[in-house]
């Protein structure tokens, strides 16, 4: 009997969402790790990453009665991390290169030479040295799997500038991975 993904660990978030603190906590050591990952690719400072997922592990458990397993429970908490960790960036004040009053018009992709192994470590290092908008776009795009309408609508940026944005980032990603 094949088990879909949406509710896997489908009793621990029933008995959740009666206020059982076990189960919570149990949820809890599940996700928290993976969670943190997630928090600290965008913020990159440790005790902020660790303050947004504890905010988000306490909303999630508040309103635990909004999950109805249109996705699995660790997707639903992970897109609260990445809605609490990119607000927290608006907070700080610290934006993305608006690209609307500017015309760039984008070409077809260039064919980037093709490494056979490229070094995973050069790669994070690339992203974290990239500029924090194109850092954002990066590791939406790429890692999280959004897609382009759904980073404007996180972000509050056109698809174009997501686009836009995206591909400059690539550029500069792969010109700071040559460089290393």
């Amino acid at each position: 009997m094949e088990t879909e993904i949406r509710f896997t660990h489908r009793s621990l978030v029933e008995r959740s969402k009666t206020g059982d603190r076990t189960s919570q906590y149990q949820l809890y050591e599940l996700y928290v790790d993976a969670m943190f990952n997630v928090s600290m690719r965008f913020l990159g400072i440790k005790e902020d990453a660790e303050d947004i997922v504890q905010d988000s592990f306490v909303d999630a458990f508040k309103n635990l009665d909004r999950f109805k397993y249109e996705s699995s429970f660790g997707a639903w908490l992970k897109h609260i991390v990445i809605n609490k960790s990119i607000n927290h960036l608006k907070v700080k004040r610290l934006p993305l290169t608006s690209m609307d009053e500017h015309e760039y018009h984008l070409t077809d992709e260039v064919e980037i030479e093709k490494v056979d192994a490229i070094d995973i470590l050069k790669v994070k290092s690339g992203i974290e040295k990239l500029p924090l908008g194109y850092k954002q776009i990066i590791n939406l795009y790429l890692l999280e799997g959004y897609d382009h309408n759904e980073i404007s609508d996180v972000l509050g940026i056109t698809t174009s500038t997501s686009k836009s944005q995206y591909h400059r980032a690539k550029k500069k990603l792969v010109e700071i991975i040559n460089g290393l």
